[in-house]
Protein backbone atom coordinates (compact mmCIF):
# COMPACT_ATOMS: atom_id res chain seq x y z
CA UNK A 1 0.00 0.00 0.00
CA UNK A 2 2.73 2.27 0.62
CA UNK A 3 4.65 1.57 -2.49
CA UNK A 4 1.24 2.47 -3.99
CA UNK A 5 0.80 5.58 -2.23
CA UNK A 6 4.01 6.67 -3.72
CA UNK A 7 3.40 6.61 -7.29
CA UNK A 8 1.30 9.36 -8.00
CA UNK A 9 4.05 11.70 -6.19
CA UNK A 10 6.79 10.02 -8.71
CA UNK A 11 4.58 9.79 -11.63
CA UNK A 12 3.69 13.66 -10.88
CA UNK A 13 7.09 14.57 -10.29
CA UNK A 14 9.01 12.80 -13.37
CA UNK A 15 7.21 14.80 -16.29
CA UNK A 16 7.85 17.93 -15.05
CA UNK A 17 11.64 17.20 -14.44
CA UNK A 18 11.82 15.63 -17.95
CA UNK A 19 10.14 18.97 -19.31
CA UNK A 20 12.80 21.16 -17.47
CA UNK A 21 15.70 18.70 -18.98
CA UNK A 22 14.32 19.29 -22.37
CA UNK A 23 13.47 22.67 -21.97
CA UNK A 24 16.94 23.41 -21.08
CA UNK A 25 18.34 20.96 -24.37
CA UNK A 26 16.26 23.41 -26.52
CA UNK A 27 17.54 26.51 -24.66
CA UNK A 28 21.18 25.20 -25.08
CA UNK A 29 20.80 23.90 -28.91
CA UNK A 30 19.34 27.43 -29.85
CA UNK A 31 22.43 29.32 -28.59
CA UNK A 32 24.92 27.29 -29.93
CA UNK A 33 23.34 27.41 -33.85
CA UNK A 34 23.10 31.37 -33.03
CA UNK A 35 26.50 31.41 -31.63
CA UNK A 36 27.94 29.63 -34.05
CA UNK A 37 26.33 31.76 -37.03
CA UNK A 38 27.73 34.77 -35.09
CA UNK A 39 31.14 33.32 -35.27
CA UNK A 40 30.92 32.73 -38.77
CA UNK A 41 30.06 36.18 -39.52
CA UNK A 42 32.63 37.43 -37.52
CA UNK A 43 35.54 35.64 -39.06
CA UNK A 44 33.94 36.60 -43.05
CA UNK A 45 32.92 32.90 -43.56
CA UNK A 46 31.94 32.15 -46.72
CA UNK A 47 28.51 32.08 -47.52
CA UNK A 48 27.41 33.43 -44.23
CA UNK A 49 26.56 37.48 -44.45
CA UNK A 50 24.94 39.83 -41.53
CA UNK A 51 21.77 39.60 -42.84
CA UNK A 52 21.90 36.12 -41.93
CA UNK A 53 22.41 36.73 -38.35
CA UNK A 54 19.86 39.43 -38.30
CA UNK A 55 17.28 37.44 -39.99
CA UNK A 56 18.01 34.49 -36.90
CA UNK A 57 17.81 37.03 -34.32
CA UNK A 58 14.66 38.83 -35.94
CA UNK A 59 12.68 35.24 -35.78
CA UNK A 60 13.34 34.70 -32.39
CA UNK A 61 12.86 37.70 -30.98
CA UNK A 62 8.84 37.28 -32.92
CA UNK A 63 8.43 33.66 -31.92
CA UNK A 64 9.18 35.34 -27.60
CA UNK A 65 7.08 38.11 -28.33
CA UNK A 66 4.33 35.94 -29.57
CA UNK A 67 4.77 33.68 -26.12
CA UNK A 68 4.67 36.96 -24.39
CA UNK A 69 1.38 38.23 -25.10
CA UNK A 70 -0.13 34.65 -24.66
CA UNK A 71 0.91 34.95 -21.37
CA UNK A 72 -0.23 38.82 -20.84
CA UNK A 73 -3.48 37.47 -22.54
CA UNK A 74 -4.15 34.63 -20.47
CA UNK A 75 -2.50 36.73 -16.95
CA UNK A 76 -5.46 39.03 -17.88
CA UNK A 77 -8.07 36.64 -18.09
CA UNK A 78 -7.24 34.35 -14.53
CA UNK A 79 -6.29 38.25 -13.15
CA UNK A 80 -8.88 37.09 -9.97
CA UNK A 81 -7.05 34.00 -9.57
CA UNK A 82 -4.31 34.18 -6.64
CA UNK A 83 -0.67 33.35 -7.72
CA UNK A 84 2.46 32.26 -5.55
CA UNK A 85 4.87 34.97 -5.81
CA UNK A 86 8.10 34.83 -5.12
CA UNK A 87 8.94 37.86 -2.85
CA UNK A 88 12.99 37.92 -4.02
CA UNK A 89 13.03 37.39 -7.45
CA UNK A 90 12.53 41.10 -9.61
CA UNK A 91 13.13 43.38 -6.90
CA UNK A 92 12.04 47.16 -7.43
CA UNK A 93 15.36 48.64 -8.13
CA UNK A 94 16.13 45.73 -10.49
CA UNK A 95 13.21 46.27 -12.35
CA UNK A 96 14.34 50.33 -12.18
CA UNK A 97 17.66 49.76 -13.94
CA UNK A 98 16.40 47.35 -16.52
CA UNK A 99 14.40 50.41 -17.36
CA UNK A 100 17.20 52.38 -17.60
CA UNK A 101 19.18 50.65 -19.87
CA UNK A 102 16.25 49.38 -22.30
CA UNK A 103 15.46 53.29 -22.72
CA UNK A 104 19.19 54.12 -23.57
CA UNK A 105 18.78 51.18 -25.64
CA UNK A 106 15.67 52.23 -27.41
CA UNK A 107 17.97 55.46 -28.46
CA UNK A 108 20.46 53.08 -29.90
CA UNK A 109 17.78 51.52 -31.26
CA UNK A 110 16.63 54.90 -33.05
CA UNK A 111 20.33 55.36 -34.03
CA UNK A 112 20.29 52.27 -36.39
CA UNK A 113 17.30 53.17 -38.07
CA UNK A 114 18.40 56.50 -38.63
CA UNK A 115 21.72 54.61 -39.62
CA UNK A 116 20.15 52.57 -42.07
CA UNK A 117 18.17 55.49 -43.96
CA UNK A 118 21.18 56.97 -44.31
CA UNK A 119 23.41 54.08 -45.84
CA UNK A 120 19.71 52.37 -47.50
CA UNK A 121 21.12 51.93 -50.92
CA UNK A 122 24.04 49.44 -49.65
CA UNK A 123 22.53 47.89 -46.58
CA UNK A 124 20.17 44.69 -46.47
CA UNK A 125 16.47 45.24 -45.57
CA UNK A 126 17.42 43.20 -42.42
CA UNK A 127 19.38 45.71 -41.22
CA UNK A 128 16.17 48.13 -40.83
CA UNK A 129 14.08 44.97 -39.73
CA UNK A 130 16.17 44.37 -36.79
CA UNK A 131 16.00 47.39 -34.54
CA UNK A 132 12.53 48.00 -35.31
CA UNK A 133 11.62 44.22 -34.19
CA UNK A 134 14.35 44.99 -31.47
CA UNK A 135 12.62 47.81 -30.32
CA UNK A 136 9.19 46.51 -29.93
CA UNK A 137 10.87 43.53 -28.48
CA UNK A 138 12.50 45.83 -25.87
CA UNK A 139 9.19 47.46 -24.76
CA UNK A 140 7.25 44.21 -24.48
CA UNK A 141 9.52 42.23 -22.10
CA UNK A 142 10.46 45.29 -20.12
CA UNK A 143 6.60 45.53 -19.12
CA UNK A 144 6.59 41.61 -19.05
CA UNK A 145 9.34 41.93 -16.23
CA UNK A 146 7.80 44.45 -14.35
CA UNK A 147 4.16 42.68 -14.32
CA UNK A 148 5.62 39.19 -13.47
CA UNK A 149 9.04 38.72 -12.60
CA UNK A 150 7.95 37.61 -9.00
CA UNK A 151 5.61 34.64 -10.92
CA UNK A 152 5.63 31.29 -9.77
CA UNK A 153 3.74 29.42 -12.99
CA UNK A 154 1.81 26.69 -11.33
CA UNK A 155 -0.36 26.41 -14.94
CA UNK A 156 0.86 24.85 -18.74
CA UNK A 157 4.14 24.20 -17.17
CA UNK A 158 5.94 22.30 -19.76
CA UNK A 159 4.69 25.00 -22.25
CA UNK A 160 6.11 28.22 -20.39
CA UNK A 161 9.50 26.04 -19.28
CA UNK A 162 9.90 25.74 -23.55
CA UNK A 163 8.70 30.01 -23.70
CA UNK A 164 10.95 31.38 -20.84
CA UNK A 165 13.85 29.47 -21.93
CA UNK A 166 13.34 30.64 -25.20
CA UNK A 167 13.26 33.99 -23.72
CA UNK A 168 16.65 33.56 -21.63
CA UNK A 169 18.83 32.52 -24.78
CA UNK A 170 17.36 35.14 -26.90
CA UNK A 171 18.53 37.87 -24.62
CA UNK A 172 21.67 35.95 -24.31
CA UNK A 173 22.54 35.85 -28.10
CA UNK A 174 21.26 39.47 -28.06
CA UNK A 175 23.61 40.13 -25.27
CA UNK A 176 26.59 37.93 -27.60
CA UNK A 177 25.79 40.10 -30.89
CA UNK A 178 26.38 43.88 -28.90
CA UNK A 179 29.48 42.24 -27.10
CA UNK A 180 30.98 41.04 -30.90
CA UNK A 181 29.66 44.47 -32.38
CA UNK A 182 31.05 46.38 -29.67
CA UNK A 183 34.62 44.66 -29.24
CA UNK A 184 35.33 44.95 -33.07
CA UNK A 185 34.77 48.67 -33.03
CA UNK A 186 37.31 48.59 -29.99
CA UNK A 187 39.94 46.32 -32.07
CA UNK A 188 39.86 48.46 -34.39
CA UNK A 189 40.97 51.56 -32.38
CA UNK A 190 43.31 49.49 -30.04
CA UNK A 191 45.32 48.60 -33.60
CA UNK A 192 45.48 52.17 -34.59
CA UNK A 193 47.10 53.04 -30.80
CA UNK A 194 49.42 49.79 -30.90
CA UNK A 195 51.39 51.66 -33.88
CA UNK A 196 51.68 54.68 -31.94
CA UNK A 197 53.19 52.71 -29.09
CA UNK A 198 56.05 51.44 -31.32
CA UNK A 199 55.08 47.88 -31.32
CA UNK A 200 55.15 48.00 -35.25
CA UNK A 201 55.89 44.33 -35.79
CA UNK A 202 52.18 43.66 -34.78
CA UNK A 203 50.40 43.20 -38.36
CA UNK A 204 48.02 45.50 -38.49
CA UNK A 205 44.67 44.57 -40.45
CA UNK A 206 41.91 46.24 -39.51
CA UNK A 207 38.36 44.70 -39.73
CA UNK A 208 36.17 46.62 -41.46
CA UNK A 209 32.40 46.08 -41.97
CA UNK A 210 31.51 49.62 -43.20
CA UNK A 211 29.17 50.01 -45.66
CA UNK A 212 30.48 50.42 -49.08
CA UNK A 213 28.69 53.24 -50.40
CA UNK A 214 28.39 56.95 -49.49
CA UNK A 215 26.49 58.23 -46.74
CA UNK A 216 23.13 60.86 -47.49
CA UNK A 217 23.93 63.24 -45.20
CA UNK A 218 27.76 63.27 -43.77
CA UNK A 219 26.68 64.89 -40.72
CA UNK A 220 24.15 62.54 -39.36
CA UNK A 221 26.15 59.62 -40.08
CA UNK A 222 28.77 60.52 -38.23
CA UNK A 223 26.76 61.11 -35.34
CA UNK A 224 25.07 57.89 -35.65
CA UNK A 225 27.89 55.95 -36.24
CA UNK A 226 29.81 57.03 -33.31
CA UNK A 227 26.89 56.88 -30.79
CA UNK A 228 26.14 53.75 -31.86
CA UNK A 229 29.05 52.15 -29.78
CA UNK A 230 28.77 54.62 -27.21
CA UNK A 231 25.55 53.47 -26.27
CA UNK A 232 26.46 49.69 -26.67
CA UNK A 233 27.57 48.84 -23.39
CA UNK A 234 23.93 50.40 -22.00
CA UNK A 235 22.41 47.85 -24.20
CA UNK A 236 24.93 44.90 -23.34
CA UNK A 237 23.87 45.32 -19.41
CA UNK A 238 20.44 45.15 -20.54
CA UNK A 239 20.32 41.95 -22.11
CA UNK A 240 22.51 40.31 -19.55
CA UNK A 241 20.62 41.57 -16.62
CA UNK A 242 16.83 40.64 -18.37
CA UNK A 243 18.03 37.07 -19.13
CA UNK A 244 19.31 36.43 -15.36
CA UNK A 245 15.75 37.91 -14.62
CA UNK A 246 13.77 35.29 -16.71
CA UNK A 247 16.21 32.69 -15.83
CA UNK A 248 15.33 33.25 -12.29
CA UNK A 249 11.38 33.16 -13.71
CA UNK A 250 11.65 29.64 -15.61
CA UNK A 251 13.81 27.85 -12.39
CA UNK A 252 10.56 29.22 -10.33
CA UNK A 253 7.82 27.41 -12.71
CA UNK A 254 6.26 24.12 -10.32
CA UNK A 255 8.07 25.97 -7.13
CA UNK A 256 6.50 25.39 -4.18
CA UNK A 257 6.54 28.76 -1.99
CA UNK A 258 6.76 28.65 1.44
CA UNK A 259 4.25 31.51 2.63
CA UNK A 260 6.05 34.08 4.59
CA UNK A 261 5.71 37.83 4.67
CA UNK A 262 9.09 39.63 3.97
CA UNK A 263 10.68 42.35 5.57
CA UNK A 264 10.52 45.47 2.91
CA UNK A 265 14.34 47.11 2.95
CA UNK A 266 13.93 50.19 1.40
CA UNK A 267 16.85 52.36 0.48
CA UNK A 268 17.73 55.27 2.90
CA UNK A 269 20.38 57.80 2.62
CA UNK A 270 20.84 57.95 6.38
CA UNK A 271 23.86 56.83 8.31
CA UNK A 272 25.93 56.42 4.80
CA UNK A 273 27.05 60.20 4.21
CA UNK A 274 30.80 59.03 4.58
CA UNK A 275 30.72 55.60 2.12
CA UNK A 276 28.34 57.79 -0.36
CA UNK A 277 31.49 61.11 -0.23
CA UNK A 278 34.18 58.49 -0.45
CA UNK A 279 32.52 56.69 -3.03
CA UNK A 280 31.52 59.90 -4.91
CA UNK A 281 35.38 61.01 -5.28
CA UNK A 282 36.52 57.77 -6.34
CA UNK A 283 33.41 57.70 -9.03
CA UNK A 284 34.43 61.49 -10.18
CA UNK A 285 37.94 61.29 -10.55
CA UNK A 286 37.64 58.03 -12.37
CA UNK A 287 35.29 59.93 -14.87
CA UNK A 288 38.11 62.10 -15.35
CA UNK A 289 40.60 59.46 -15.60
CA UNK A 290 38.74 58.14 -18.33
CA UNK A 291 38.47 61.65 -20.44
CA UNK A 292 41.99 62.21 -20.59
CA UNK A 293 43.17 58.47 -20.78
CA UNK A 294 40.69 58.69 -24.20
CA UNK A 295 42.26 61.86 -25.50
CA UNK A 296 45.90 60.66 -24.72
CA UNK A 297 46.01 57.35 -25.46
CA UNK A 298 47.41 57.04 -29.67
CA UNK A 299 48.06 60.41 -29.65
CA UNK A 300 51.83 59.70 -29.29
CA UNK A 301 54.14 57.25 -27.73
CA UNK A 302 54.81 59.77 -24.79
CA UNK A 303 51.30 60.50 -24.12
CA UNK A 304 50.05 56.84 -24.64
CA UNK A 305 52.48 55.60 -22.06
CA UNK A 306 51.70 58.27 -19.51
CA UNK A 307 47.86 57.87 -20.26
CA UNK A 308 48.55 54.24 -19.17
CA UNK A 309 50.81 55.39 -15.94
CA UNK A 310 47.96 57.29 -14.67
CA UNK A 311 45.91 54.57 -15.40
CA UNK A 312 47.49 52.06 -13.62
CA UNK A 313 48.42 54.62 -10.31
CA UNK A 314 44.93 55.36 -9.84
CA UNK A 315 43.17 52.02 -10.20
CA UNK A 316 45.82 50.75 -7.68
CA UNK A 317 44.87 53.11 -5.04
CA UNK A 318 41.04 52.55 -5.37
CA UNK A 319 41.46 48.54 -5.88
CA UNK A 320 43.82 48.82 -2.25
CA UNK A 321 40.88 51.08 -0.93
CA UNK A 322 38.17 48.17 -1.80
CA UNK A 323 40.34 45.40 0.13
CA UNK A 324 40.67 47.19 2.83
CA UNK A 325 37.26 47.96 3.04
CA UNK A 326 36.36 44.68 2.17
CA UNK A 327 38.61 42.97 4.92
CA UNK A 328 37.12 45.06 7.37
CA UNK A 329 33.61 44.22 6.94
CA UNK A 330 34.78 40.47 7.00
CA UNK A 331 35.86 40.79 10.49
CA UNK A 332 32.96 42.85 11.89
CA UNK A 333 31.07 39.91 10.49
CA UNK A 334 33.60 37.56 11.94
CA UNK A 335 32.74 39.42 15.52
CA UNK A 336 28.58 39.21 14.95
CA UNK A 337 26.86 35.84 15.90
CA UNK A 338 24.21 35.56 13.28
CA UNK A 339 23.03 32.11 11.63
CA UNK A 340 23.03 32.29 8.17
CA UNK A 341 19.59 31.63 5.66
CA UNK A 342 19.84 28.56 3.67
CA UNK A 343 16.29 28.10 2.83
CA UNK A 344 15.63 27.82 -1.62
CA UNK A 345 16.19 30.80 -2.78
CA UNK A 346 16.75 30.92 -6.77
CA UNK A 347 17.98 34.38 -6.94
CA UNK A 348 20.04 34.16 -4.17
CA UNK A 349 21.87 31.28 -5.61
CA UNK A 350 22.07 32.85 -9.49
CA UNK A 351 23.60 35.82 -8.00
CA UNK A 352 26.15 33.99 -6.45
CA UNK A 353 27.12 31.91 -9.00
CA UNK A 354 27.18 34.82 -11.53
CA UNK A 355 29.65 36.80 -9.03
CA UNK A 356 32.14 33.92 -8.90
CA UNK A 357 31.27 32.69 -12.78
CA UNK A 358 31.99 36.40 -14.49
CA UNK A 359 34.74 37.35 -11.85
CA UNK A 360 36.77 34.55 -13.75
CA UNK A 361 36.61 36.58 -16.56
CA UNK A 362 39.02 39.61 -14.91
CA UNK A 363 41.38 36.64 -12.63
CA UNK A 364 41.94 34.89 -16.75
CA UNK A 365 43.26 38.21 -17.79
CA UNK A 366 45.02 39.36 -14.36
CA UNK A 367 47.14 36.20 -14.41
CA UNK A 368 48.12 36.37 -18.65
CA UNK A 369 49.52 39.82 -17.38
CA UNK A 370 51.21 38.38 -14.83
CA UNK A 371 52.48 35.82 -16.56
CA UNK A 372 53.52 38.27 -19.68
CA UNK A 373 55.51 40.36 -17.16
CA UNK A 374 57.42 37.75 -15.73
CA UNK A 375 58.25 36.21 -19.12
CA UNK A 376 58.75 39.14 -21.05
CA UNK A 377 62.22 39.67 -22.04
CA UNK A 378 61.65 43.73 -22.22
CA UNK A 379 59.55 46.06 -19.88
CA UNK A 380 58.61 49.42 -20.74
CA UNK A 381 58.84 51.48 -17.38
CA UNK A 382 54.75 51.84 -17.27
CA UNK A 383 54.11 47.70 -18.02
CA UNK A 384 55.56 47.31 -14.11
CA UNK A 385 52.62 49.34 -13.03
CA UNK A 386 50.64 46.03 -14.27
CA UNK A 387 52.10 43.93 -11.72
CA UNK A 388 50.68 45.35 -8.60
CA UNK A 389 47.28 46.62 -10.73
CA UNK A 390 46.57 42.33 -11.50
CA UNK A 391 47.65 40.91 -8.17
CA UNK A 392 45.05 43.74 -6.63
CA UNK A 393 42.47 42.66 -9.31
CA UNK A 394 42.62 39.21 -7.93
CA UNK A 395 43.07 39.68 -4.23
CA UNK A 396 40.05 42.61 -4.78
CA UNK A 397 37.31 40.38 -6.32
CA UNK A 398 38.07 37.30 -3.69
CA UNK A 399 37.67 39.81 -0.82
CA UNK A 400 34.48 41.01 -2.65
CA UNK A 401 32.76 37.96 -3.44
CA UNK A 402 33.44 36.27 -0.16
CA UNK A 403 31.69 40.09 1.54
CA UNK A 404 28.98 40.10 -0.58
CA UNK A 405 27.45 36.12 -0.81
CA UNK A 406 27.95 36.23 2.84
CA UNK A 407 25.53 39.39 3.21
CA UNK A 408 23.07 38.11 1.11
CA UNK A 409 23.26 34.85 2.86
CA UNK A 410 22.80 36.40 6.86
CA UNK A 411 19.21 36.43 8.10
CA UNK A 412 18.07 39.54 7.77
CA UNK A 413 18.17 41.48 11.57
CA UNK A 414 14.68 41.43 13.18
CA UNK A 415 13.61 43.87 15.96
CA UNK A 416 15.01 41.99 19.11
CA UNK A 417 12.35 41.89 22.52
CA UNK A 418 15.35 42.07 24.79
CA UNK A 419 15.95 45.75 23.65
CA UNK A 420 12.20 46.60 24.01
CA UNK A 421 11.52 48.30 27.21
CA UNK A 422 8.18 48.54 28.52
CA UNK A 423 6.90 51.52 31.48
CA UNK A 424 4.55 50.42 33.88
CA UNK A 425 2.59 52.45 36.21
CA UNK A 426 2.06 51.57 39.77
CA UNK A 427 0.18 53.27 42.25
CA UNK A 428 1.30 52.42 46.44
CA UNK A 429 -0.28 54.70 49.10
CA UNK A 430 -1.07 57.21 46.68
CA UNK A 431 2.00 57.44 44.77
CA UNK A 432 3.08 56.97 41.31
CA UNK A 433 6.03 54.92 41.05
CA UNK A 434 7.53 53.85 37.48
CA UNK A 435 9.54 51.26 36.92
CA UNK A 436 11.13 50.03 33.59
CA UNK A 437 11.08 46.24 33.72
CA UNK A 438 12.30 44.18 30.48
CA UNK A 439 9.32 43.57 28.27
CA UNK A 440 10.74 40.03 27.77
CA UNK A 441 10.75 39.03 31.41
CA UNK A 442 7.33 40.80 31.83
CA UNK A 443 6.49 38.11 28.65
CA UNK A 444 7.88 35.52 30.51
CA UNK A 445 6.94 35.98 33.72
CA UNK A 446 10.30 37.23 35.36
CA UNK A 447 9.20 40.46 36.22
CA UNK A 448 8.30 39.34 40.04
CA UNK A 449 10.13 38.73 43.09
CA UNK A 450 11.91 35.75 44.20
CA UNK A 451 8.76 34.66 46.05
CA UNK A 452 6.99 33.67 42.55
CA UNK A 453 3.97 36.38 42.53
CA UNK A 454 2.74 36.36 39.10
CA UNK A 455 3.53 39.66 37.76
CA UNK A 456 0.40 42.67 38.15
CA UNK A 457 0.33 43.19 34.08
CA UNK A 458 -1.44 39.73 33.93
CA UNK A 459 -3.57 40.11 36.98
CA UNK A 460 -5.40 42.76 35.13
CA UNK A 461 -5.13 44.77 38.34
CA UNK A 462 -3.01 47.74 39.27
CA UNK A 463 -0.09 47.16 41.80
CA UNK A 464 -0.67 47.60 45.29
CA UNK A 465 -4.87 47.64 45.41
CA UNK A 466 -4.07 43.70 46.04
CA UNK A 467 -1.07 43.53 48.39
CA UNK A 468 -2.04 43.26 52.28
CA UNK A 469 0.06 45.53 54.27
CA UNK A 470 3.35 43.19 54.80
CA UNK A 471 3.32 42.81 50.71
CA UNK A 472 3.29 46.69 50.33
CA UNK A 473 6.35 47.12 52.73
CA UNK A 474 7.99 44.59 50.98
CA UNK A 475 7.45 45.94 47.94
CA UNK A 476 8.84 49.52 49.20
CA UNK A 477 12.17 48.06 50.75
CA UNK A 478 12.72 46.21 47.71
CA UNK A 479 12.14 49.29 45.13
CA UNK A 480 15.09 50.64 45.31
CA UNK A 481 16.75 47.55 44.52
CA UNK A 482 14.36 46.59 41.63
CA UNK A 483 14.93 50.05 40.42
CA UNK A 484 18.96 49.50 40.41
CA UNK A 485 18.65 45.84 38.82
CA UNK A 486 16.17 47.25 35.68
CA UNK A 487 18.63 50.17 35.15
CA UNK A 488 21.58 48.35 34.84
CA UNK A 489 19.92 45.61 32.90
CA UNK A 490 18.57 48.35 30.58
CA UNK A 491 21.78 50.00 29.89
CA UNK A 492 23.89 46.73 29.33
CA UNK A 493 20.87 46.29 26.34
CA UNK A 494 21.43 49.67 25.18
CA UNK A 495 24.95 49.30 25.09
CA UNK A 496 24.66 45.70 23.24
CA UNK A 497 21.70 47.43 20.82
CA UNK A 498 24.89 50.89 20.57
CA UNK A 499 27.29 48.65 19.53
CA UNK A 500 25.31 46.58 16.82
CA UNK A 501 23.67 50.25 15.46
CA UNK A 502 27.76 51.08 15.24
CA UNK A 503 28.68 47.81 13.12
CA UNK A 504 25.17 48.16 10.98
CA UNK A 505 26.56 51.95 10.32
CA UNK A 506 30.29 50.84 9.72
CA UNK A 507 28.82 48.22 7.46
CA UNK A 508 26.49 50.25 5.14
CA UNK A 509 29.06 52.80 4.44
CA UNK A 510 30.89 49.92 3.16
CA UNK A 511 28.01 48.83 1.36
CA UNK A 512 27.32 52.10 -0.34
CA UNK A 513 31.74 52.66 -0.88
CA UNK A 514 31.54 49.51 -2.94
CA UNK A 515 28.80 50.17 -4.61
CA UNK A 516 30.38 53.52 -6.52
CA UNK A 517 33.48 51.99 -6.55
CA UNK A 518 31.99 49.06 -8.32
CA UNK A 519 30.14 51.46 -10.61
CA UNK A 520 33.55 53.20 -11.07
CA UNK A 521 35.62 50.96 -12.37
CA UNK A 522 32.95 49.74 -15.04
CA UNK A 523 33.02 52.94 -16.43
CA UNK A 524 36.75 52.89 -18.21
CA UNK A 525 36.22 49.00 -19.92
CA UNK A 526 32.78 49.70 -20.87
CA UNK A 527 33.61 52.96 -22.43
CA UNK A 528 36.91 51.94 -24.47
CA UNK A 529 39.46 52.55 -21.46
CA UNK A 530 41.21 49.36 -21.84
CA UNK A 531 44.85 49.11 -21.01
CA UNK A 532 44.66 45.08 -21.53
CA UNK A 533 44.40 45.65 -25.58
CA UNK A 534 47.10 48.90 -25.18
CA UNK A 535 49.48 47.22 -22.81
CA UNK A 536 51.42 45.86 -25.49
CA UNK A 537 53.32 43.50 -23.73
CA UNK A 538 51.15 40.31 -23.77
CA UNK A 539 50.60 40.71 -27.59
CA UNK A 540 54.54 40.08 -27.65
CA UNK A 541 54.98 37.44 -24.84
CA UNK A 542 51.26 35.22 -26.19
CA UNK A 543 51.06 36.48 -29.56
CA UNK A 544 48.38 39.77 -31.38
CA UNK A 545 45.85 36.88 -31.90
CA UNK A 546 46.08 34.67 -29.24
CA UNK A 547 45.79 37.40 -26.76
CA UNK A 548 42.97 39.71 -28.29
CA UNK A 549 40.98 36.10 -28.71
CA UNK A 550 41.18 36.13 -24.59
CA UNK A 551 40.53 39.47 -23.92
CA UNK A 552 37.63 39.33 -26.67
CA UNK A 553 36.07 36.08 -24.21
CA UNK A 554 37.14 37.44 -20.89
CA UNK A 555 36.53 41.06 -21.23
CA UNK A 556 32.44 40.93 -21.23
CA UNK A 557 32.31 39.00 -17.83
CA UNK A 558 34.38 41.40 -16.20
CA UNK A 559 32.11 44.36 -17.18
CA UNK A 560 29.19 42.31 -16.50
CA UNK A 561 31.24 41.75 -12.80
CA UNK A 562 31.05 45.61 -11.95
CA UNK A 563 27.38 45.92 -12.73
CA UNK A 564 26.48 42.63 -11.21
CA UNK A 565 28.34 43.50 -7.92
CA UNK A 566 26.84 47.21 -7.86
CA UNK A 567 23.77 45.71 -8.35
CA UNK A 568 24.02 43.08 -5.26
CA UNK A 569 26.06 45.71 -3.20
CA UNK A 570 22.85 47.90 -3.43
CA UNK A 571 20.39 44.96 -1.87
CA UNK A 572 23.56 44.32 0.59
CA UNK A 573 23.07 48.27 1.90
CA UNK A 574 19.36 47.80 1.66
CA UNK A 575 19.57 44.35 3.85
CA UNK A 576 22.07 45.70 6.91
Amino acid sequence: MEQAAGWPAVGGSYPQKNAEILSSQYGINLFLAGLLLTFAWAVHAVGISKSHLLSYLITLMLIQLLWMLWYLCRSCTQRRLIRDKDTHAGARWLKCGITLFAVITLILDSFKIGYYIDFSKCLSPTEGIFPVTHAVHTILQVYFLWCHAKDVIQSFKTLERFGVIHSVFTNLLLWTNGVLTESKHQLNEHKERLITLGFGNITIVLDDHAPQCNCTTTTLCSIFSQGIYYLYPFNIEYHILASTMLYVLWKNIGRKVEHHQQNKTPFKFHGITVGMIFGLIVLTSTIAIVVVYLIQIGGSKIKSELALTMFYLHAIFVLALMCTAGIVALLIYRLEDRSLDNSKNPARKLDAELLVGTAAGSWLLSWGSILAIICAQGHPKYTWYNLPYSVLVIIEKYIQNLFIIESIHREQEKVNDDIKTLRIVTISRGSTLSLTPLYKEIYNGRAARDNGDIPCLFKGTICGTENDGAGVAREEASQDNSLVMHSASDFSFYSRNSVTNNKRRILKNIAAFLFLCNLSLWIPPAFGCRPEYDNGLEEIVFGFEPWIIVVNLAMPFSIFYRMHSAASLFEVNCKT
